[in-house]
């Protein structure tokens, strides 16, 4: 009972238990957390309307907003929701149960558009400055479009992307949930404002294109090159290669001018269904036996300064008149991106040196069926959406490397290491009590890799660095590390004369302190290259090793060393 007292009285012993209690608390775990967690919401679906927010990519798992119940139905895991999703029939409500409130939410019709062999003539209304009148008023013009049948082909699902529960604070690197991860290298070298500004526009333009669960930092080798890492959880790689390569320089020319360009020029963007989406004129159509195109068109604002622009350059153009009958100018706004034109649009003669302030863009995508080319038409049109927003990027961007990881890879990985390593402490154990054939030694030194362990995903989780394979390999470098040095302390103690005299028990652990220190410096100097080297994928593997192993030699090893000392002091 009176070595008891010593352990838990001893100030080494009781700093690293404060320190451990505060990791466990950063961690959070709760290993009953049922439901599903939201990782986004897709714009202008069910949920968003009903108030259903994505959650910011620096919200921590266990903050995440986790769905309880749909229609008082217990969700449990994923395959609960998609059976649940997959049942959902038009112009219902539903009412999701989250841990942070209760939603109603009204289903939608999916909608497919057929574009027939066949054309129509249709009348639309447009608002046009009289000049006469010195008013806006509404003309009425008739065209020509493609005639397109509707049909429902389902119901729209909720709009909710969602993954299993989290049960920790810890968060999963890619290599455990999936997703993407690209290495891009700029073309040219920048400063370190250049790179942080390139950085935080990619976060912007990552998260306004509906991507969370981003990591957007700089990277670099051992050679002095300058890398981008992105890591984007849950993504495929075909929905962020193309928008990461691009630089995104986006001009509108009338002639060899500049009208507007993305970012600073552009107030507004619709996004929404009413003002974007396939162009209902145009719609699709079969450019040949195996080729599909749609045409997409959305509403946009321009700042004052680029409408003053458009009405200098328009003022002094021709008006010509076409075989309907309508008058264009006589030259045509022309869209470029990245310096290769998208689309080229007609301009009507009523905007004829007028500083017009909301205009439509449009461009197209193309398929091999009708459903493939709706759908890349619909991704370029978000594209350019989140390219005029966030404006170009201060450097092109080449593509070095991607990594395309499935989820199913991630599960059956921790399965397996939660495993090995359950069989690796149970060896250490082993191995240790037939050496000393001491529970008073196998057991504080298996506490004390333990406590090594919750240290490390503790200071993980509170400054949110992921686990990925580099630093699982980390963390088992650092309690290797963590063995050695406790089996130098003990052997250090158990050396010698068997004396009670304090001041050569104090010199013995001090002896293998030196010993430790020592190795804990090699340690760290050969970790500090690999911090930079492999443009940065290296940098999980170091920056674990070099935490797991100072916290072990300035927190638990000092307190295994006390705790040995009062076991084993006669």
């Amino acid at each position: 009972m009176g070595k008891t007292k010593k352990i838990f009285t001893n100030f080494r012993v009781i700093l690293a238990l404060v320190i451990v209690l505060l990791a466990i608390i950063s961690i959070h775990p709760n290993f009953l957390a049922d439901g599903v967690a939201i990782r986004n919401v897709a714009t202008n679906s069910s949920a968003a309307l009903a108030g259903i927010n994505s959650p910011k990519p620096t919200a921590s798992p266990m903050s995440r907003e986790r769905i309880i119940s749909i229609n008082n139905q217990l969700i449990e895991d994923l395959e609960d929701y998609y059976d649940f999703e997959n049942e959902l029939k038009a112009n219902r409500t539903v009412h999701v149960k989250t841990n942070k409130g209760l939603y109603k939410l009204t289903t939608k019709h999916k909608i497919e558009t057929t574009i027939l062999n066949e054309t129509k003539l249709q009348k639309i209304t447009e608002e046009v400055f009289d000049e006469e009148l010195n008013k806006t008023v509404n003309k009425t013009k008739t065209i020509l479009v493609n005639k397109t049948e509707s049909r429902i082909v389902g119901v729209e699902g909720l709009g909710l992307g969602v993954y299993d529960a989290p049960v920790t604070n810890i968060r999963k690197g890619l290599d455990l949930q999936g997703g993407t991860r690209v290495l891009l290298q700029p073309e040219e070298e920048l400063t370190r404002d250049e790179m942080g500004l390139l950085v935080e526009n990619m976060k912007y333009r990552l998260n306004i294109f509906g991507l969370s669960d981003v990591i957007v930092r700089e990277a670099g080798d051992l050679s002095g090159n300058q890398y981008v890492l992105v890591e984007i959880a849950g993504a495929k790689e075909e929905e962020v290669k193309e928008l990461l390569a691009k630089q995104g320089k986006f001009e509108a020319l009338i002639g060899n001018e500049t009208v507007f360009k993305g970012g600073e020029d552009i107030t507004y963007v619709c996004r929404s269904a009413d003002c974007s989406g396939i162009d209902p004129v145009y719609g699709c159509g079969a450019t040949s036996e195996n080729q599909w195109v749609c045409r997409f068109r959305f509403s946009i604002s321009l700042s004052p300064e680029a409408a003053k622009q458009q009405a200098e350059l328009t003022k002094d153009l021709e008006v010509l008149t076409d075989e309907g009958g309508d008058g264009y100018l006589s030259a045509k706004l022309e869209l470029y991106l990245d310096n290769a034109k998208v689309d080229e649009l007609n301009i009507g003669e009523d905007l004829k040196g007028r500083a017009v302030t909301d205009i439509q863009i449009s461009g197209s995508g193309a398929g091999a069926t009708q459903q493939e080319a709706v759908s890349n038409s619909l991704i370029n049109m978000k594209r350019l959406q989140t390219i005029l927003i966030t404006g170009s990027l201060p450097v092109k961007l080449d593509i070095v490397k991607t990594d395309a990881i499935s989820p199913a890879f991630g599960e059956e990985f921790i399965k397996n290491a939660l495993f090995i390593g359950m069989l690796a402490i149970i060896s250490v154990a082993v191995v240790v009590f037939i050496r000393y054939r001491r529970l008073a030694i196998s057991l504080p030194m298996l506490c004390t890799s333990v406590i090594e362990v919750i240290l490390i995903l503790g200071f993980a989780s509170i400054v949110g660095w992921n686990l990925d394979l580099a630093a699982i390999a980390g963390i088992i470098i650092a309690v290797g590390t963590g063995i050695d040095h406790q089996i130098i302390i003990t052997d250090e103690i158990l050396k010698g004369d068997k004396t009670s005299d304090i001041f050569d028990w104090k010199k013995r652990v001090k002896n293998a302190f030196f010993i430790i220190m020592a190795a804990y410096l090699t340690t760290l100097v050969a970790m500090l290259p690999l911090w930079f080297a492999g443009a940065g994928l290296l940098k999980g593997f170091a920056l674990t090793t070099i935490v797991g192993v100072s916290m072990g030699v300035f927190i638990a090893r000092p307190a295994y060393a006390a705790v040995i000392e009062i076991l084993l002091k006669q």
